[in-house]
């Protein structure tokens, strides 16, 4: 496990770095593109983290299927590759509609530490989504600290 974590925060961080000669030469539309697209990738995963959070709070029923599916399309949203989406230069006030600080660039290893902590909790969610309800909430725990930590360093205020 430690070593499939290392290897992909090595790829996280390969893919950032890569994506600063890419993005000295992207244009507006690619920037705003990569924008759109990360606001993708974050309804995927607040959709998908929305279902768990609701049968774990008891608004729905647990159906360990759903919950299951839902654990697995997040951990899938989580898992995508950040070097076509974080692009340097598409930061809050750069890019309309970006909300990115500066510091996912400015400290990158910070970044990818948060979002392999998403990554992480949403792979341990899969097991205990299935497992039964108890399991359920407390891996919510850990997917909701993994999002706030993130969204606390690493996210601007609304524009």
């Amino acid at each position: 496990m430690y070593l499939t974590k290392s290897i992909t925060a090595i790829g996280v961080s390969a893919a950032l770095i890569a994506t600063a000669g890419f993005a000295a030469n992207h244009s507006e539309k690619a920037a705003s593109d990569a924008v759109n697209a990360r606001h993708a990738q974050m309804q995927l995963i607040a959709y998908h983290t929305g279902i768990l959070g609701g049968m774990a709070k008891g608004e729905t029923d647990y159906n360990a299927e759903m919950a299951t599916a839902a654990a697995t399309n997040l951990h899938a949203a989580a898992g995508f590759q950040p070097g076509t989406l974080w692009l340097e230069g598409t930061e809050q006030g750069a890019v309309e509609g970006s909300r990115a600080k500066a510091e996912i660039w400015s400290d990158s290893e910070g970044f990818n530490d948060a979002f392999m902590a998403l990554e992480t909790a949403s792979a341990d969610m899969i097991e205990a989504a299935g497992t039964d309800l108890d399991a359920l909430k407390a891996g919510m725990g850990a997917v909701g600290k993994a999002c706030g930590a993130c969204h606390d360093d690493y996210r601007g205020p609304k524009n």
